[in-house]
């Protein structure tokens, strides 16, 4: 069901500064800073050959990742993303096997403009986990 790894995410507390570790240090091919209030973040992608790391900061108070950098203050790896070819059959798919989806269940348009749901970490070993529709 799940196709190839579209992303890893970190939260970080400074997101000039994660883009130039990863522009100036590593190398990396970084995009510039997209505010996507849906989300409550902002976001910057590192595009690899292979995939892509997307850099995350809180945007406003309410920022669903405004909690892990308080409890991270140095930042850390938040969730992983993997690609579906259809997302409601992946979610129903899910669903009657126990998973649980973050939210409404519905997905949302995420930073590609492509529908995303969450499922629970607790499901997943630990992990937050990302289904984007491609």
């Amino acid at each position: 069901m799940i196709g190839r790894l579209n992303h890893l995410a970190i939260v970080v507390p400074d997101l000039a500064a994660a883009a130039a570790i990863y522009r100036d240090t590593l190398g990396g091919s970084v995009s510039e800073p997209v505010d996507l209030p849906l989300h409550g973040v902002t976001t910057i992608f590192v595009n690899l050959p292979n995939t892509k790391i997307e850099l995350l900061h809180p945007l406003g108070d309410d920022s669903p990742v405004a909690p892990f950098l308080e409890k991270n203050p140095s930042g850390g790896m938040h969730h992983v993303c993997y690609e579906v070819d259809d997302i409601h059959a992946a979610r129903d798919r899910l669903v009657a096997e126990g998973a649980r989806v973050l939210g409404n269940g519905e997905p949302k348009p995420g930073a590609h403009d492509k529908p995303v749901l969450f499922l629970h970490p607790k499901d997943f070993c630990g992990t937050l986990v990302e289904l984007e529709q491609v």
